[in-house]
């Protein structure tokens, strides 16, 4: 069985992305909730459908399935619960570590995080000037939660933009 260990932060400031590569997702959920999700993306890299087990700590069964894009859309189009997550994701490598600015756009927009996946759930990898708080804990700042109750609609909420 696949397991995700991953920890999620808030930023400080926007790291220089002028010459990392961005990737546009657009992706959606089947079903999200306490118990676990079923998603489906759609990338340049491809469609992929993912399933996740609920959360024990900062871990949780994950298994990922690549789908022709069709079926994804269709998926997405017929099946889909909330609203569709737009982001752009950046690939950042720290002292041993590849973290994964997603920049949303779309009815999440001007929110940014930072996750960073580990093989032990003990690990606190080094943190890069830009990291901020933690939220690994939050299930508000899930891809899930932002699907049904977008960043746009929190009453509070982080700063919209923050310094780059």
């Amino acid at each position: 069985m696949a397991t995700e260990i991953e920890r999620k932060f808030l930023i400080r400031r926007l790291p220089d992305l002028e010459s990392v590569p961005g990737e546009s997702m657009v992706q959606g959920y089947l079903r999200a909730d306490a118990g676990g999700s079923v998603r489906v993306r759609i990338s340049a890299a491809g469609a992929i459908l993912n399933v996740k087990g609920p959360r024990r700590g900062l871990a949780r069964p994950e298994f990922e399935y690549p789908i022709p894009e069709a079926d994804a859309r269709e998926m997405l189009a017929t099946l889909g619960v909330g609203h569709t997550i737009e982001k752009v994701r950046y690939r950042i490598p720290h002292q041993g570590f590849t973290w994964e600015v997603d920049v949303f756009g779309g009815r999440n927009e001007g929110l940014v995080v930072a996750e960073v996946e580990l093989e032990h759930a003990g690990v606190l990898p080094p943190l890069p000037d830009w990291v901020g708080a933690e939220v690994s804990d939050d299930h508000r700042y899930s891809n899930g939660y932002l699907s049904r109750h977008p960043f746009r609609d929190w009453p509070e909420r982080p700063p919209a933009h923050p310094e780059g």
